[in-house]
């Protein structure tokens, strides 16, 4: 079991950095430093349940960033910042001919959010380029090394890289008080020219990010290594039900037309729709709002969300197809019509790459690493890369599930380990493995 053997470990006391040093045929991250780097970066931000409070734009992100600046200056990595506000590490490679590899993830925060989210990505690649300098490793392909501006906020430095950042977009008011093109600016970019930010298809050989699972799947099955099939798509509906508003004390029961009613029997529905189905779906009842609003008035009235997640479009159909069919039973027994409007679509379904998955899978064999394949049911950076380049993820276990939260933490073995297989994906790419 994984737990067991990282335990007789320390009994023995051997650390995870040390037992890798013991393989010099194949390069390995260093733990200590890691878990060293990680600890740094909580500092910018901290708040006093533990977490971090760093949020794009603020003081606190753009303190972060210079030490990740320095931590990348320190790891032999050329630095800039790109009109986008994303930040570059690059290490050129030995041919100016081949794309480059990059490799990295965010480092801001959502307001009182935890350590790791982001966080993990972001040192793991440094690391990659460190230890590649410390074993005086050059690759054949350019690594660049990126730090996202803004993914809390909707992936914004990634969707500018990928050509999809919208000029709307740059008015949005983000947690930090500023607008997005103010905090563009604050952190060194250049909203006016956000065209030179963008890379085209065939501009990257790849990229991979590595992140925290979010979810408890790893844990709970002790597995050390998430193999990415890809992000999920995300569609939203405001859904609205008309009643008739009525004094509750003077109307029969079997008198009234009660859109709460029917809407609490929507609710049940859509989760009796989510899990009958066969796969990996969800569907979620997220808001809700009576009007008018009062204790002693039957609801006329009830506005709520809908919103479904999965990795196939064509499932995502179905899910709404199944959970309309429920609606439309209500509204006829309970003389409620219901009114489905479909809002902006958040995100498509953004698969990795097949290739890539497979290398991972490879490199977490090879260091005998269990893994599995798995979807990813938040957003990252990666879904917008993949509309660009060839995009894998890999993910690490999450201690009990948690995140956006002070309370959540990845152990100082898994980090590594996720290093490591990052660190042997770009080496077999690097390869030519590739195909």
């Amino acid at each position: 079991m994984r737990h067991v053997s990282l335990s007789i470990l320390c009994f023995l006391g051997l650390s995870v950095s040390a037992i890798a040093a013991d393989k010099p045929s194949s390069p390995a991250v260093n733990a200590d430093r890691i878990q060293q780097h990680i600890a740094e970066l909580s500092k910018f931000g901290t708040n006093p349940e533990g977490g971090v409070s760093r949020v794009a734009f603020s003081d606190a992100d753009i303190a972060g960033r210079d030490y990740i600046k320095k931590l990348m200056q320190e790891a032999g990595l050329e630095v800039r910042i790109d009109t986008a506000g994303n930040i570059l590490g690059r290490r050129d490679g030995a041919s100016s001919k081949l794309s480059p590899i990059m490799i990295g993830s965010h480092a801001d925060s959502v307001p009182g959010g935890g350590n790791y989210d982001g966080d993990v990505g972001v040192i793991g690649a440094i690391e990659v380029a460190q230890t590649l300098k410390e074993h005086g490793t050059r690759l054949k392909h350019s690594l660049e090394v990126v730090v996202f501006a803004d993914e809390e906020g909707g992936t914004v430095g990634s969707m500018a890289m990928a050509g999809n950042l919208q000029p709307d977009a740059l008015a949005i008011v983000s947690h930090s008080g500023k607008t997005i093109r103010d905090g563009i600016r604050a952190i060194g970019g250049d909203p006016d020219r956000l065209g030179e930010a963008r890379r085209k298809p065939g501009d990257l050989k790849a990229y991979i990010e590595l992140h925290i699972e979010q979810g408890a799947i790893l844990e709970e099955s002790d597995i050390d290594i998430g193999v990415v099939e890809g992000i999920v798509g995300i569609r939203w509906w405001d859904v609205t039900i008309e009643g008739v508003p009525n004094h509750a004390g003077t109307t029969p029961m079997n008198r009234r037309r009660d859109a709460m009613l029917s809407a609490a029997e929507f609710v049940l529905a859509v989760n009796r729709v989510a899990t009958s189905m066969e796969g990996r779906q969800v569907a979620t009842v997220g808001r809700i709002r009576a009007e008018p609003g009062a204790p002693n008035v039957i609801p006329g009235k009830v506005v709520l969300s809908l919103e479904i997640r999965d990795l196939d479009a064509a499932k995502m159909v179905a899910v709404y197809d199944a959970v309309r069919t429920e609606a439309d039973k209500i509204a006829s027994a309970r003389q409620t019509p219901f009114t489905f409007a479909e809002l902006k679509v958040a995100s498509e379904p953004a698969p990795t790459d097949e290739r890539i998955r497979r290398l991972i899978a490879k490199a977490a064999t090879s260091l005998n690493l269990s893994h599995r394949a798995m979807p990813s049911g938040a957003g990252h950076d990666a879904q917008e890369i993949t509309h660009i380049a060839p995009t894998g993820m890999i993910f690490v276990p999450s201690v009990g599930g948690i995140s956006h939260s002070p309370k959540e933490f990845t152990s100082q073995p898994d980090m590594a380990n996720g290093a490591n297989v990052l660190l042997q994906t770009v080496l077999a790419i690097d390869r030519g493995e590739l195909r």
